[in-house]
């Protein structure tokens, strides 16, 4: 199993926008349609990285706990569906909804939007304050598969609570680890 890590892009960068579709609903949207009160997750998944499936339960946790306090959540895909049938749209929304995400799951098919955010793994993590400024990018928390270090999800959420709370947020950040985005 590849392990790739995130590429870290500058604290402060502007969050980049897009018009994806929605694999859940079938709707068009944007960031800026999207993004939270107080800050926005993006997050880059995809249905087969072993790493994704890892950390699974506790993204649809965080997700769960922090949009109810104006922290909007989105997840992309921009594997290629062509070599990676199983990251094919039809079977993200089957993945979607076997796993309850109460978030849009966009497919990324140009791949223009992960090489807009200059994501290189899955899952790759951006948090975004309510100026749409990168304050966070990086990993969720410690834990991989097989290493014995059990989930918290401990890095996001640190993150996303010094958005909410206004607290510092250290920015001395671990990029995640994962698959690499299957580019064609």
């Amino acid at each position: 199993m590849a392990q790739t890590p995130s590429t870290m892009v500058a604290l402060g960068t502007v969050a980049p926008e897009f018009n994806l579709k929605d694999t859940i609903s079938g709707d068009w949207f944007s960031f800026s349609n999207l993004k939270g009160e107080k800050g926005t997750v993006v997050m880059f998944i995809c249905n087969h990285c072993p790493f994704v499936h890892h950390v699974l339960e506790e993204i649809l946790m965080i997700a769960n706990d922090y949009r109810v306090q104006g922290i909007g959540f989105i997840a992309i895909s921009s594997n290629d569906a062509v070599k990676y049938p199983q990251d094919g749209p039809q079977l993200m929304a089957e993945f979607a909804f076997e796993n309850d995400f109460r978030f849009p799951y966009f497919y990324d098919e140009s791949q223009e939007t992960a090489k807009a955010y200059d994501a290189a793994c899955t899952p790759d993590f951006f948090l975004f304050d309510n100026q749409d400024r990168l304050v966070y990018r990086g990993q969720l928390d410690d834990s991989r598969p097989g290493n014995g270090i059990p989930l918290s999800g401990s890095d996001l959420r640190g993150a996303i609570d010094g958005v909410i709370y206004n607290r510092l947020i250290y920015p001395k950040q671990k990029p995640s680890i994962g698959c690499n985005i299957k580019w064609k």
